[in-house]
């Protein structure tokens, strides 16, 4: 074996929050590229059965554990552990490969996912690492010799470090409020960040690809645009990417079909800032036969205090919406913030439109599903645990 596929000899890697979508690839593909690894987490995540099947030392338990002798990267969300930020260790990854970084605020996981899957059907062997889970992937990791394909963070500015040949910056927004003062800022960081990288694919200046997709919606159309350009830049003849694209199903959690009951179709889906919404909304109304009625979870306080107006509008593009209460994840809910804004900006943005709220999930649930009937098509939607819904909703529809 080429001693080039072995990089991290030697190494031992330890992950603080190992179970998270991100650190969990990071420690399969340092795993495959010879470094000793092992991790923490908190909780026990559908991620760390694949770690353990590969090998990997998991610790799960309510403290963090970092062993001596061990360099320790810690995930973001667990800033208050000593160690080195997560975001080197990905720069480092990318520096050790033909690389292809996909950033932006809106479709990150669904184009790196389809440029991979591409590489994959085009027998070029990538690696790749995915924020989440995609079925014709089989992992949100791969270790294969050819290109390396991931995901660029702006949330914590990491993006700065990675040295890709082929960047991908798919749209521009404020989508982390806690991170940026401005969307000028997140312009700066994009346009500072590409002056080192040799080939640029700007998805603002392409057309929607003229492609018939299976995941639907004219985001998706722009994501495979994207895709496109960066897989020809990779030397994968546009035709024979085109073909595998149109044969693209999607990542998990991205316009995911759940199950039906009752004649009603529950559809699972990340979006989390109004952008997505409305643009999972506007696929929506391509697939659904019936009305189109989403169960609503707001993400992050910092995102929801800055944008609890705009959520609500994009919501007004459901025939009918109720919101919980915000996930908080990393962050602390400032006394007097709720989600509740959310429905209420939804209920001032276009009167007369059925508009729920409750706190918790499982009212909610009882909620969506007495407005459903046969042909509607519903949308658990959020970047929190709103996952968490989708069985409640499948056994109260049938």
């Amino acid at each position: 074996m080429p001693a080039d596929t072995k990089p991290l000899a030697r190494r031992k890697v330890w992950l603080i929050g190992i179970g998270g979508a991100g650190m969990s690839a990071y420690a399969l593909v340092a795993k495959a590229w010879g470094a000793e690894v092992g991790g923490w987490d908190r909780n026990e995540t559908p991620y760390l059965d694949a770690l353990r099947a590969a090998g990997i030392e998991v610790r799960v338990s309510s403290e963090p554990e970092t062993p001596q002798g061990k360099e320790v990267f810690v995930s973001s969300a667990y800033p208050g552990v000593a160690g080195r930020p997560r975001a080197e260790l990905l720069a480092e990854l990318v520096s050790l490969r033909r690389a292809i970084v996909v950033a932006g605020a809106h479709g990150k996981t669904t184009t790196a996912a389809m440029i991979a899957f591409a590489l994959l059907e085009a027998g070029e062997d990538p690696a790749w690492i995915v924020g989440g889970e995609v079925p014709q992937l089989g992992a949100n990791a791969g270790t294969g010799e050819g290109w390396l394909v991931v995901e660029g963070d702006e949330s914590d500015r990491s993006l700065e470090a990675l040295r890709p040949q082929i960047a991908v910056v798919l749209n521009v927004d404020l989508d982390h409020h806690s991170a940026f003062a401005s969307r000028a800022e997140v312009e700066a960081l994009f346009e500072q960040w590409l002056v080192n990288v040799p080939s640029v694919v700007r998805g603002s200046e392409l057309r929607p690809a003229d492609i018939e997709l299976a995941v639907p919606g004219e985001h998706n159309r722009r994501n495979a645009a994207a895709a496109l350009a960066a897989l020809e830049l990779a030397g994968v003849d546009r035709a024979r990417a085109g073909r595998a694209l149109a044969d693209f199903r999607g990542a998990g959690r991205r316009f995911e079909t759940a199950g039906e009951a009752g004649g009603v179709t529950v559809v699972d889906d990340y979006a989390h800032n109004p952008a997505k919404l409305e643009a999972l909304l506007e696929a929506a109304r391509e697939r659904a036969d019936g009305r189109v009625l989403v169960l609503f979870q707001p993400h992050l306080p910092s995102r929801t205090r800055h944008l609890w107006r705009e959520l609500g509008a994009a919501l007004t593009h459901a025939d009918a919406a109720c919101v919980t209460e915000i996930y908080a994840a990393r962050e602390a809910v400032p006394e007097g913030l709720s989600g509740k804004l959310v429905a209420e900006a939804a209920a001032d943005a276009r009167p007369g439109m059925t508009v729920g709220w409750a706190a918790g999930l499982e009212a909610a649930v009882r909620i969506v599903a007495g407005w459903a009937r046969p042909g509607d098509l519903v949308l658990t939607v959020g970047a929190g645990d709103v996952d968490r819904a989708v069985p409640l909703l499948l056994e109260a529809l049938a």
